[in-house]
């Protein structure tokens, strides 16, 4: 362990079940996480962690970089009412954020503490990734090794996300009257993303995580104030699959612009790590050890480990209890049995790595 290092304490199921539905509990939509926040304080606290928030309102608990364990805060806006069902011989945590993300960061906070490993609980994952930016320029060195927590099932281990590249065009157009043939800049705009959507069209043969995808997400035009001209601005994202770069998908989709400019932002590349890596193996065997298959799983969006590959030299995979179908669902629930898995998966995992 490093000069941070903690002692491993115990934190039972029960213990980890209460920190897991206390952050439910807590609203934490994107800019409101401080409450959430300070409950993950207060669990590293009360097992003798040094914890603190950071400068962006991250939490971050160092201990013994052999591997971190980051997930975040931050929840999709939504008010799912909390409750904790019987059915059968198990419960069901219902709530925002039970899937996405708070159940894969309960989580990696008890499996934290147990085993004396490092852990951050990073903000802003849902809108820009503001924390785990931060992070990767606020900290000197990168970690041996990263498991970022994102639902991937208890016997699901992510390898793979597509990247991920975000522009606003805008053009501009006399004015006119509409019976004139000459296109105005709502034309413009909707033919240049006709054309990208044709250029990456993709063969219904080909994995959608091999594909590039277009995606227009908002859209607004019409006669400006002064009546002088035609306006159109429209917001469109692109994903990125690993066989390509960020660049190259940038180039083709400016290749068919011949009215008006593009502004790009948010270049996240895409991830595909190896499966014999030290962690992927690691998860293998910590999930046969629990009783599950383990299961390599390959993401169409995009996650704070786009972010982390991208600037550490370092072996990860993405973990974390929960079916991502319900990401961001009205319906959003969590199998508490599968939690425990996890949790234990996840201390499996930590211990092997810091044995190494």
């Amino acid at each position: 362990m490093n000069a941070n290092s903690s002692e491993p304490t115990d934190v039972t199921a029960a213990d980890a079940r209460e920190l897991l539905v206390d952050l439910v509990s807590i609203p934490s939509p994107t800019g409101e996480e401080r409450e959430a926040a300070k409950r993950l304080v207060d669990f590293f606290e009360a097992h003798d962690r040094e914890v603190w928030i950071d400068a962006v309102g991250n939490v971050r608990a160092p201990a013994d970089d052999a591997v971190l364990l980051t997930s975040h805060i931050d929840t999709v806006p939504g008010d799912i009412p909390v409750e904790v069902e019987a059915t059968g011989d198990d419960e069901i945590l219902w709530g925002r954020g039970s899937v996405d993300a708070t159940g894969p960061l309960a989580a990696m906070a008890a499996a934290a503490v147990r085993t004396g490993v490092s852990f951050v609980g990073v903000v802003g994952e849902e809108i820009d990734s503001k924390g785990s930016r931060y992070l990767v320029d606020d900290r000197e060195e990168p970690p041996d090794a990263v498991v970022n927590g994102e639902p991937s099932g208890a016997d699901g281990i992510t390898l793979g996300y597509r990247g991920l590249i975000a522009g606003t065009y805008v053009a501009t157009s006399e004015s006119g009257h509409t019976s004139r043939p000459d296109p105005n800049a709502i034309q413009h705009a909707v033919r240049w993303w006709s054309a990208v959507e044709d250029r990456f069209e993709g063969d219904e043969y080909e994995p959608v995580f091999e594909q590039v995808t277009t995606k227009p997400v908002d859209i607004e035009g019409g006669v400006s104030a002064d009546g002088l001209s035609v306006e159109a601005t429209m917001d469109v994202q692109l994903r990125v699959p690993p066989a390509l770069t960020v660049g190259t998908v940038r180039e083709a989709a400016e290749a068919e612009l011949e009215v008006g400019t593009v502004t790009w932002k948010d270049k996240v590349p895409p991830v595909m790590m190896s499966p014999r890596t030290a962690v992927a193996r690691a998860f293998r065997v910590a999930i046969r050890k629990e009783g599950g298959d383990p299961r390599l799983v390959r993401k169409t969006g995009t996650s704070d480990m786009n972010i982390y590959a991208g600037a550490w030299d370092c072996p990860m995979v993405t973990y974390g209890p929960g079916n991502s179908d319900l990401d961001h669902a009205p319906d959003e629930r969590l199998p508490l049995s599968e939690f425990d898995q996890s949790v234990a998966i996840l201390e499996r995992v930590a211990r092997t790595l810091s044995e190494d």
